[in-house]
């Protein structure tokens, strides 16, 4: 007998036991959740929008020296150039700084997050597993388009120091412009 369910990603609500214990969190954590939780979707993409404009704004009047400083390319009005990667091209993750100066103030690059644990492999070389070209969204269980984003062998997330330990093992989504192709 077939489900209707095509993928464990969409059982993930149904086969949960209840909250995990987080851990004593501060109450900027907590606010952060609660938005996560209980905001839709565009409602959230809206938000950081609006704050990703006002947080340039306060940098921009603040210290035009700092801004300028911290990323040549972007201050230049330039991005950061995505090389296509192929399957089993060897890759050097660039180091902290240069992915640190490719990045918004969320710690972002085109919507990607650079999370804290990928910091471990900057400067390292990897292997490409495969470009990302569709995934699902589990936030409303739909595929998305993806262009300029990359998956390297054995590069997997075991949870975060926010949450803690994670079983699922997904891989990490590297952008084109933190990798440098080798040969």
């Amino acid at each position: 007998m077939i489900s209707s369910k095509e993928c464990q990603t969409q059982c993930v609500p149904y086969i949960t036991e209840g909250k995990a214990d987080t851990g004593d969190m501060s109450i900027s954590t907590r606010v952060q959740l609660l938005l996560k939780r209980y905001l839709s979707s565009s409602s959230k993409r809206k938000l950081k929008r609006y704050l990703n404009s006002f947080m340039h704004f306060m940098r921009k009047h603040k210290d035009k020296a700092v801004l300028q400083s911290a990323s040549p390319a972007i201050a230049a009005g330039s991005a950061p150039v995505a090389i296509p990667l192929k399957p089993g091209d060897m890759v050097r993750v660039k180091t902290l700084e240069e992915i640190q100066a490719t990045v918004n103030g969320w710690n972002e690059l085109r919507g990607c997050l650079f999370m804290d644990a990928m910091k471990e492999y900057c400067g390292t070389t990897q292997r490409v597993l495969q470009p990302v070209e569709r995934f699902v969204d589990e936030r409303d269980y739909r595929v998305k388009k993806a262009k300029g984003v990359t998956l390297l062998e054995g590069l997997v997330c075991h949870g975060t120091p926010k949450y803690g330990r994670c079983d699922r093992a997904c891989y990490y989504f590297w952008r084109n412009e933190w990798l440098e192709k080798l040969g």
